[in-house]
């Protein structure tokens, strides 16, 4: 058990027998009245986000949650096959699993998947990626990083918005939290 005057952003806890994770948390301490927690927390069964108010001192379950390094292989219909680097031994999961983050997974790219006491949640994804740009408008001599913006699409059908010097071939490093632009990759 924990307190909630202890959590952290990252921490995966277990509430009324559903696993979350701290997405982020403000400890309150009103004039009137007695300190609570507000909380926003992930679902990792089915990734709804959910306010959520406790307490000061109140105890909630800490959940073991194991991460496996794992390397995604490819798509095969609605599954997608992963790798465990170590032991080869391979798991699938399906699309409506991990929707959001087929946005920036590539073949034989390493990632964590999520395990709870056997069952796998899903995967967890690096801060970025690196993904190289298929489709935009063509840059026009002169553009500066400041100049604009134009919409990009990206190897794994991502679209991003992009200053107007970036070109089709270039590679962006890309902020998984948000989908968004960070810059180029060298």
């Amino acid at each position: 058990m924990i307190s909630v005057n202890d959590f952290k952003t990252g921490l995966t806890i277990l509430v009324d027998g559903v696993l979350y994770r701290v997405l982020d948390f403000q400890h309150v301490k009103p004039g009137k009245g007695a300190a609570f927690v507000r909380s926003k927390l992930r679902n990792l069964r089915n990734g709804s986000v959910n306010e959520k108010t406790f307490r000061a001192g109140e105890k909630v379950e800490k959940a073991q949650i194991d991460n496996r390094k794992m390397q995604y292989l490819y798509a095969s219909g609605d599954q997608h096959v992963f790798m465990d680097t170590d032991s080869y031994e391979q798991i699938e999961l399906g699309e409506n699993q991990i929707e959001y983050e087929l946005k920036f997974l590539r073949e034989n790219m390493e990632i964590h998947v999520i395990q709870f006491q056997g069952e796998t949640l899903g995967v967890e994804l690096p801060k970025t990626v690196i993904l190289e740009v298929t489709e935009t408008e063509p840059g026009i001599k002169g553009d500066t990083s400041g100049g604009g913006s134009k919409t990009a699409s990206l190897e794994t059908g991502l679209v991003v918005t992009v200053p107007l010097f970036i070109n089709v071939g270039d590679k962006l490093i890309i902020n998984t939290d948000e989908g968004s632009y960070v810059s180029r990759a060298q």
